[in-house]
């Protein structure tokens, strides 16, 4: 009897034992069959590049930050040295002197410039009635007003031309005196006398208040005879300005009659 192909044979018995070891060689692994490695992934570099990034995202912010300031505060510098320069004799409704220091009803040489200039822009026509403005120092007999405007009628103003506010100890607290007092007397327009380099945080304060205000400066006096008081008063309006646009406080320097 002949064998049935493919179950019986040779050929058959061939084809068994290659299956039977093809799937053994696959499941059943031996000493000749080696499992592939297990890689592990380094993470170093990519924790290096992140902190690296990290890194150069905060410079960059602090080097932003840093630009924006050194613009800010130089762009306040400029616009103080700007309106230090200007000289506006429109008409209005009054002269408006800051007080400084005085020394017994004496003004200090800073304040008695302030004075001179508001007394050549009442000459000129500039407002019939002169505003001194300022408080006074614990001991004093003297208020800064009350002394600007003893100075004023020794020069020949009017009393009835001269109205002292006798309150504010910095210049904030001495706009604010002045508007409400012009706005009794249905007064709005002014003409600020100060030292250039307070030209415009005057003028500022001025409009936070209300005032149609703009400024006529002196051009002698302490805070302008050499460079070095010209750069000081520059740098330190522009640190007052910048802190009071940042909290609306007043940040005054002391005048001294020796400056």
């Amino acid at each position: 009897m002949r064998p049935h192909p493919g179950i019986d044979g040779p050929a058959s018995v061939r084809r068994n034992r290659d299956v039977t070891e093809r799937w053994h060689t696959r499941d059943m692994p031996t000493a000749l069959t080696r499992p592939e490695p297990v890689r592990i992934r380094s993470t170093g570099p990519r924790r290096a590049r992140r902190g690296a990034s990290f890194a150069q995202w905060v410079g960059r912010v602090i080097a932003g930050v840093l630009l924006m300031s050194v613009v800010l505060v130089g762009g306040t510098a400029f616009r103080v040295w700007q309106v230090a320069r200007i000289d506006d004799y429109s008409r209005a409704d009054a002269i408006v002197v800051l007080g400084a220091a005085q020394y017994n009803g004496t003004p200090s040489p800073v304040f008695a410039a302030r004075l001179g200039q508001a007394y050549h822009l009442y000459r000129s026509g500039v407002a019939p009635l002169i505003i001194t403005v300022g408080g006074k120092q614990v001991g004093d007999n003297y208020t800064e007003a009350a002394a600007g405007k003893k100075y004023l009628q020794s020069k020949g103003v009017p009393a009835n031309h001269v109205l002292a506010v006798e309150t504010g100890s910095d210049t904030l607290k001495s706009i604010e005196a002045v508007s409400v007092a012009m706005s009794a007397r249905q007064l709005n327009s002014a003409a600020l006398v100060s030292d250039p380099w307070h030209s415009l945080r005057t003028r500022t304060m001025a409009a936070d208040n209300g005032l149609d205000a703009w400024t006529a400066p002196t051009r002698t006096g302490p805070s302008v005879y050499t460079r070095e008081s010209q750069f000081h008063g520059i740098t330190r309006e522009t640190g007052a300005l910048l802190w009071y646009q940042l909290t609306h406080f007043s940040d005054d320097f002391k005048h001294t009659a020796e400056q």
